[in-house]
C-alpha cells in the first residue's frame, strides 16, 4: 500500500488550521509518532526482534498493539508468537535496542518546537500522555528540545497499564493541569487515542504518521484536525470574556 501524502489525503479533511475554535487551556500531546518522529525506529525494532527468533513482522501487527501500554504488548508478542520468554526480558531488550536511538537521533516532527512555544506563549498548559517508558521518553525529549515545555508526562503506568484505546490517561493528565476534559485539546497520531479522547469531550488533532495508514481514512472523520506536521497544527481564537 502506498503512503498518503499531503498530494494523495482524503479531500474531506476537517476543519481548517486557522479556524479552530477556542484557545484550549490544556493541550496533551502523544510523543511517539506525534511529537517526535520516532515510529520508524519501532519498526526496524519489531523487524529485527522478530528476524532474530525467526519471524517477519505480520501486517496486523503495529495496528493491534498501537494502543497497548509496553508491558501489554511485550505479553501479546509472547503469547503471538509462542515465545518462551518473560515479558520483563523482552521489554528490557526492546528498551536496550531503542535507548541510544531515542537519546542520539529521533528527531521533532516538523514545527513542534515553534508550535508548542505558541501555546505556551498563549497561556496554555502543556502535558505528555505517552506509552514510552521513562528511560526512552526523557533523553528524547531532551534531545529535540521540549522537555521543560511540559507541566506534567502522564504515563499508561500511571493509570494502572490501562491503554489508549480508553481514555484514563488522557483524563488524568487533564487532571494534573488543572483542566476539565472540554477545555483540553489532545494531539495523537492513533485512532484509538482519538477516539477515546473524543469520547469524553475533548477536542482531538491527528498528526499523520505512516504507521496509521490503514485508520487515516477513520481518523479524518473522527477528529477535529488533521495535521502531517505542526506547520499544519490548529491555531486558536483568543475569546475575550464579556463582562
Amino acid at each position: 500500500m502506498n503512503s498518503i501524502t499531503r498530494a494523495n489525503a482524503p479531500a474531506a479533511d476537517p476543519a481548517p488550521a486557522d479556524d479552530c475554535g477556542p484557545m484550549p487551556k490544556a493541550a496533551i500531546f502523544d510523543l511517539d509518532g506525534t511529537l517526535l518522529d520516532s515510529m520508524g525506529v519501532w519498526d526496524q525494532i519489531d523487524m529485527d526482534f522478530l528476524a532474530k527468533r525467526g519471524f517477519d513482522v505480520p501486517d496486523d501487527y503495529v495496528p493491534t498493539i498501537s494502543a497497548m501500554p509496553f508491558e501489554q504488548v511485550a505479553a501479546y508478542t509472547i503469547d503471538r508468537f509462542h515465545l518462551d520468554e518473560t515479558p520483563e526480558a523482552v521489554m528490557a531488550e526492546w528498551d536496550d535496542m531503542a535507548h541510544e536511538a531515542y537519546a542520539t537521533m529521533v528527531e521533532a516532527k516538523p514545527g513542534a518546537v515553534d508550535y508548542l512555544t505558541y501555546l505556551r506563549d498563549a497561556g496554555v498548559q502543556l502535558g505528555v500522555a505517552t506509552s514510552l517508558t521513562p528511560s526512552l521518553r526523557e533523553p528524547a525529549m531532551k534531545h529535540v528540545g521540549i522537555f521543560d515545555f511540559f507541566v506534567t508526562v502522564t504515563s499508561v503506568d500511571d493509570v494502572h497499564g490501562i491503554g489508549k484505546d480508553r481514555p484514563d490517561v488522557y483524563l488524568l493528565a487533564a487532571s494534573r493541569l488543572g483542566a476539565k476534559p472540554n477545555e483540553c485539546a489532545v494531539f495523537e497520531d492513533i485512532l484509538p487515542g482519538i477516539r477515546s479522547a473524543k469520547s469524553v469531550g475533548m477536542r482531538a488533532w491527528a498528526m499523520h504518521d505512516d504507521s496509521s495508514d490503514a485508520d487515516w481514512e477513520q481518523i479524518c472523520a473522527l477528529a477535529d484536525g488533521v495535521m502531517f506536521d505542526f506547520h499544519d497544527a490548529p491555531r486558536f481564537s483568543t475569546v475575550t470574556r464579556s463582562r
